[in-house]
């Protein structure tokens, strides 16, 4: 509902994240709470925000414990906000912290406050351990008896089977095929090459090394339980060492994903802090760039209708009708680069015609991008990818190139996620 009489422009002011590990290393003892509140707590430092009330925090997780039902609200408690700053969780899946971003984004666009932090986590090494419902449902039994014999009665029933854990399960419920292994489906379907994919790999892993090296993470990175950078780029990679891998999810001849294209399992935490630029401008904070446009799809991936991870071709095309934009109106691209195939899988369906026309219903297809302009800071391939932690990654990135480059203008920012869906954000110069 909109408070005044006027949408107000939305200012995104800064963004900072812990460095992101590589799961089971770095913060193997950490937690989502800990990373959580250390990325908070690093934006309040850096942006003056101790003992200040927001008008909101939206984060979220993809994998968590149950005791943290409330995680944005306990993480607020510690990171040196003002105690009295609401908070709330939220999940879509790899675009987490983005649609968080944009909730933000919409509340103070209408004027509902004036500002509020974005953020996600997500730990691989601490996945919680999960035994089988059978057990669970005995448990449950014995809980819910009214005497000692029938609290007892139900562990008759105990078995050795019930102590097995269940391994966290990254595969899709309806097709039961885990992300790889839809992502090789679609590299089939739209023919992409293993060295094409091994190109992009190796391009992200070389400009994450230079973007660090040129210090351009520095006001992004806060250090974390001994870690400075982020632990999986590989400055000294080439396409040669990356051919050499085997292939991770098809292992025939025709498997063309192995480990060093795609994403690895990853931990860490990210936020971004959006404002009014009034709010902004009072507090003498700095305006990087403004969040302008945002939009969700979804895909029928269950039915074989799309692959799995292409909903933002939907998507995009959708939001450049909302903005009034073409695909090549932008200066720089942050594609989340689930697995190389998916960003190639993505770029060819804009430049198909019978894509764009059978699929999207445009008389004429989206067209190429220029590369060059393509994650030019490396992406998830290189950095890492905590999944609900990207979004809020890339648009803090995004938002800091604009902030450098007088000459840009605009970032096209794009998340595909699980269970075929993806988020889409346009960011514009301040």
């Amino acid at each position: 509902m909109l408070v005044g009489n006027a949408v107000r422009t939305v200012a995104l002011v800064g963004g900072t994240r812990i460095p992101f590990a590589r799961a089971h290393g770095a913060y193997a003892a950490q937690g989502n709470q800990s990373m959580l509140t250390a990325a908070l707590r690093g934006l309040v430092e850096r942006h003056r925000l101790q003992g200040v009330r927001l008008g909101e925090v939206a984060a979220g997780a993809v994998i968590k414990h149950s005791r943290d039902f409330n995680l944005a609200r306990e993480c607020v408690l510690d990171a040196g906000l003002d105690p009295q700053t609401p908070a709330f969780d939220l999940q879509r899946a790899c675009g987490t912290s983005l649609e968080a971003a944009i909730a933000i984004a919409n509340k103070i666009a209408l004027g509902q406050i004036d500002a509020g932090i974005a953020a996600g986590v997500d730990t691989v090494s601490d996945a919680p351990v999960v035994y089988a419902r059978e057990y669970q449902q005995l448990l449950l039994r014995a809980h819910r008896a009214r005497d000692t014999w029938g609290r007892i009665k139900p562990f008759f029933g105990l078995r050795a089977r019930h102590f097995k854990p269940q391994v966290p399960d990254a595969g899709e419920r309806r097709t039961g095929l885990s992300m790889g292994e839809s992502c090789e489906l679609m590299a089939k379907r739209w023919k992409v090459p293993r060295a094409a994919q091994d190109q992009l790999a190796c391009d992200s892993h070389r400009r994450a090394a230079a973007a660090w090296q040129d210090g351009f993470f520095d006001d992004l990175v806060v250090p974390f339980a001994g870690l400075e950078r982020d632990d999986n780029i590989r400055a000294d990679t080439s396409v040669e060492k990356l051919a050499t891998l085997r292939t991770a999810f098809d292992r025939s001849t025709a498997g063309t994903l192995t480990a060093g294209n795609s994403t690895p399992l990853t931990d860490g935490a990210a936020a971004v802090l959006l404002a009014s630029e009034d709010w902004a401008r009072a507090r003498g904070l700095p305006v990087l760039a403004r969040l302008s446009f945002g939009k969700a799809w979804a895909v029928d991936y269950a039915n074989g209708h799309e692959g799995l991870l292409m909903a933002p071709a939907y998507a995009v095309p959708a939001m450049l009708r909302d903005a009034g934009l073409t695909l090549q109106d932008f200066d720089y691209y942050e594609i989340h680069e689930a697995f190389a195939a998916q960003v190639l899988c993505t770029l060819a369906a804009w430049e198909s015609p019978e894509f764009c026309r059978e699929r999207l219903g445009l008389d004429a297809p989206l067209g190429a991008i220029d590369r060059a302009k393509l994650n030019v800071g490396g992406s998830s391939i290189a950095v890492g990818h905590p999944f609900a932690a990207t979004g809020a990654r890339v648009l803090a990135t995004a938002a800091t190139l604009l902030s450098q480059d007088a000459k840009a203008r605009r970032a096209l920012l794009s998340v595909c996620t699980a269970g075929g869906m993806g988020v889409t954000a346009i960011v514009e110069r301040a």
